[in-house]
């Protein structure tokens, strides 16, 4: 019998890895109170109008979900004053970001992307047989200039995480503007803007408007961090009328599940949720960014759900301690950790946990 054939190109790739589930350590550490600030998932969890639309729906799953989610793409088109074929749902922004690469990545072409940056993207270009093509950050931040210039004939992708995951930095309108004049209009330039309901600043891009500028934007959001609905895979992306019907051939039938669908229709309308959903966030970050001031330990600035922390010493070593004090967080590289802002009283767990283990 002839060898499997595996693609080597493909067996480089490291397959993207979850944070640790919290039942997981749980039943290792035989105890029921772990908490997990790992996932960047919200703490308050989803929005009581979307348990109860969840609770009212679940008799009719023996049914295909409604196949192109009009009601949901209706309902983002007319929030986002956009027309609802220019509305794209996925399966999670991940998906869209899949529908991308297989719609425009062929062997030897290539993406460009931050260097520290969500590692889905150069997964899926690999995967696709395409060249990621990585330029550093500066200053913890997305560095358009040198972006602009790694852009070659065979450049098909262009990946902005803004806020960037794992930094929680962002670029402002004007660098965002400027950058899009510098590209040929056959480049597609990703927005992925998965943590933007978290975002104050003021100069903080209006994404969506671009879609209409010369290189075709598409602007990626989630339901996945403040509607709290990460469970259910469902988000969303923006882009000209022909960037949606080109991706629209592409993708599965019913790919966003009915559930999924109704209980982001749902989220959508609960603003006090919302608003308490961001206050947490806001108090918890100022109580973590006081913490590391402490500990002496930088931060980046952050528009974000979590903090990316310069340790100073073996991140890693650090991860496994806070393990076995049942806290979990999140090591990428080196000596940082990110940190998503739980409720008060988790944010108050970790900082004890922390201090024990530094102490210790």
């Amino acid at each position: 019998m002839a060898p499997i054939r595996f693609w080597p190109d493909i067996l480089s790739v490291a397959s993207y890895t979850p944070g640790k589930p919290i039942e997981e350590l749980e039943r290792e550490l035989g105890i029921t109170e772990a908490i997990k600030l790992a996932s960047n998932e919200n703490p308050l969890g989803p929005s009581p109008k979307a348990v109860e639309a969840l609770r009212q729906a679940i008799t009719g799953v023996h049914r295909y979900p409604e196949g192109r989610g009009t009601a949901l793409r209706a309902r983002l088109a007319d929030r986002f004053k956009v027309s609802p074929d220019e509305v794209i749902l996925g399966n999670g922004s991940n998906e869209i970001i899949e529908l991308l690469v297989r719609g425009f990545v062929t062997a030897g072409d290539e993406a460009v992307m931050a260097d520290l940056t969500f590692s889905l993207y150069p997964l899926m270009v690999t995967v696709a047989r395409g060249t990621p093509v990585k330029v550093p950050l500066k200053d913890g931040r997305h560095d358009l200039t040198a972006m602009a210039s790694a852009v070659t004939p065979k450049t098909r992708l262009i990946f902005v995480c803004n806020p960037n995951n794992p930094t929680g930095t962002m670029v402002n309108a004007a660098e965002l503007t400027r950058f899009l004049a510098a590209l040929p209009e056959s480049v597609v330039v990703v927005i992925d803007e998965a943590y933007v309901d978290y975002v104050t600043a003021p100069d903080f891009p209006r994404s969506i408007e671009l879609r209409l500028s010369g290189s075709p934007v598409i602007v990626l959001r989630t339901f996945s961090k403040l509607h709290g609905l990460a469970g259910l895979r469902i988000g969303y992306g923006i882009a000209r009328r022909e960037v949606i019907a080109y991706l629209d051939r592409i993708h599965q039938p019913f790919n966003t599940n009915q559930l999924a669908q109704i209980a982001a229709l749902a989220a959508l309308e609960d603003d006090q949720h919302l608003a308490a959903s961001r206050r947490v966030n806001d108090e918890g970050k100022v109580f973590l960014q006081q913490l590391f001031a402490e500990l002496k330990w930088p931060v980046y600035p952050t528009q974000a759900n979590f903090l990316y922390v310069e340790t100073g010493r073996d991140a890693k070593a650090l991860y496994e301690s806070l393990l076995r004090q049942g806290v979990i967080v999140r090591h990428i590289e080196g000596s940082r950790l990110r940190i998503t802002v739980g409720r008060p009283e988790e944010n108050q767990r970790f900082a004890e946990a922390l201090r024990a283990v530094l102490s210790g």
